[in-house]
């Protein structure tokens, strides 16, 4: 099970921290993801770590997100800077083991609005 929180109206150029707590699954087998998916477009990937703590970021999200994760707690978080109105999205945890498993959270909306 994977549930989200921290999602919220936010004005252009402010911060949000999304968290995901996972549960139900062996947290350090999987890669640990952040999605998003604005209306009228694809579900897209925004940043991905693994169990060792390698991250990467989609282009449009690099320098201002950081995603990081407690192995001990089995917890996602995203940290969101500089936002953008772009960014406005319902935000999405997923838990992958390629070939295993797959696990999506319900989402969380951020809006990024003046």
């Amino acid at each position: 099970q994977l549930v989200e929180s921290g999602g919220g109206l936010v004005q252009p150029g402010g911060s949000l921290r999304l968290s995901c707590a996972a549960s139900g699954f062996t947290f350090i087998w999987y890669s640990m993801n952040w999605y998003r998916q604005a209306p009228g477009k694809e579900r897209e990937l925004v940043a991905a770590i693994s169990s060792g703590h390698i991250t990467n970021y989609a282009d449009f999200v690099k320098g201002r997100f950081t995603i990081s994760s407690d192995n001990i707690k089995t917890t996602l978080s995203l940290q969101m800077n500089s936002l953008k109105p772009e960014d406005t999205a319902v935000y999405y945890c997923n838990a992958r083991r390629l070939g295993v498993a797959d696990y999506w959270g319900q989402g969380t909306q951020v809006t990024v609005s003046s």
